[in-house]
């Protein structure tokens, strides 16, 4: 990408879109463009034929999406399925009619199969049966980078997708209920230790494997790839590196200052047994990870201090 090229990241106010713009502004691009969701809905079709034909973007980074964790994905998917195709399929194809260089669209591992054979590889993708707590997510994503794909085989466009690992990291979703495992794990932990409790309940048996990248490490990734790869396989984005939720949640009570004792609650669902990448692609390309979980966790649990994100949304 050329530094005054004019860029386009779509869902610059998420954790995903707002560690891209400060890497992309760290690193001297000049001509980004950013829409707030209030002025610009990517489900309304007409709404982004209108702003692409204006601003004729060169470059396009998909990280709008609607996301959460299990119980918001298990509760919502007709909404999580709807929403995510609309904003993928309506960006996606606004590109194309506006001849946009070069796309990134970002997905999430959930896309593999659940019993995928470990680590998971890329061509892992559509050979079994999906995790069905976040099937409708699952769903959504993988029409989005099908999408790209055939728009390179059909038309030589040059639109490429990474599917990352579990993310973390500043502007991270702190609800209560509706937030990934280790924002969530960082609020019950906070709120324990400010209220002297002597326990703090973990959903799930906590003998489940996740893998964790910090989300600026995934920033720097996709401007990585969006200069150095081009392909119809997705790459898959991670560390390589793996630990029980049980582990994690040691590691969360660790950096928070916690002094009581986990209890895990089995009657809540664990999702998927394991799920690791394999990142040997990615790190053949030529990129690797820089942040080590607790190091992560620890800048992930100032910002949650000093910021307004603990707010409920």
């Amino acid at each position: 990408m050329e530094k005054d090229a004019k860029i386009y990241v779509a869902g610059h106010r998420g954790m995903v879109g707002s560690a891209i713009l400060r890497k992309l502004e760290a690193e001297g691009y000049t001509n980004i463009i950013t829409r707030t969701s209030k002025e610009l809905d990517l489900r309304r079709q007409v709404e982004v034929e209108g702003f692409f034909a204006e601003e004729k973007p060169d470059y396009v980074f998909v990280a709008a999406a609607k996301v959460g964790g299990i119980m918001a994905n298990n509760t919502y998917p007709a909404d999580f399925m709807y929403d995510n195709m609309m904003i993928e399929m309506n960006v996606i194809k606004s590109s194309f009619d506006n001849q946009v260089k070069k796309l990134l669209l970002l997905g999430s591992s959930c896309i593999y199969p659940r019993l995928a054979e470990q680590p998971i590889r890329e061509d892992s993708l559509l050979t079994g049966a999906l995790e069905q707590t976040n099937e409708a997510y699952a769903l959504a994503k993988i029409s989005g980078l099908k999408y790209c794909e055939y728009l390179n085989r059909q038309y030589e466009t040059n639109y490429i997708s990474a599917m990352p690992t579990n993310l973390y990291g500043p502007n991270d979703n702190y609800h209560p209920q509706n937030s990934h495992v280790l924002p969530a794990l960082i609020r019950r932990f906070h709120e324990a230790k400010a209220k002297g409790d002597k326990e703090v309940v973990v959903w799930g048996t906590g003998k489940v494997l996740r893998e964790f990248l910090y989300v600026d490490d995934l920033a720097d990734a996709s401007i990585y790839l969006m200069n150095n790869y081009s392909g119809n396989e997705t790459v898959n984005v991670g560390t390589g590196k793996e630990l029980t939720i049980g582990e994690l949640a040691q590691l969360v009570k660790k950096v928070v200052g916690f002094e009581g004792e986990i209890v895990h609650d089995t009657s809540k669902p664990d999702g998927t047994p394991r799920k690791l990448l394999d990142v040997t692609k990615l790190n053949t390309i030529g990129w690797t990870y820089q942040t080590e979980l607790e190091d992560g966790i620890k800048l992930a649990y100032q910002d949650f201090l000093t910021s307004d994100v603990r707010v409920e949304r």
